[in-house]
């Protein structure tokens, strides 16, 4: 995904990514479906950033809705 320009010019990550499809990984999410993060561990605080965006964006309370995720084991992180 590098290989294209996020909306800012620069590089493209995963969180440019899950960001322009926000509102469809959020309604997915809410309807039970699982995400996965596996990678660096330096890459979490840009996604969580991005995330807490979103969130607070859709009115919701980035640490309630985490929260929630992972009590239902939706949330899973792998990084090293």
């Amino acid at each position: 995904s590098r290989e294209q320009a996020n909306k800012k010019g620069g590089k493209m990550y995963i969180q440019d990514k899950v960001e322009e499809y926000a509102d469809e990984i959020f309604q997915k999410l809410n309807d039970g479906a699982h995400i996965y993060f596996c990678g660096l561990k330096g890459m979490m605080p840009g996604i969580e950033d991005m995330l807490k965006g979103v969130a607070a964006s859709k009115g919701l309370d980035y640490a309630t809705w985490i929260k929630g995720l992972k009590s239902k084991k939706q949330w899973h992180v792998e990084v090293y």
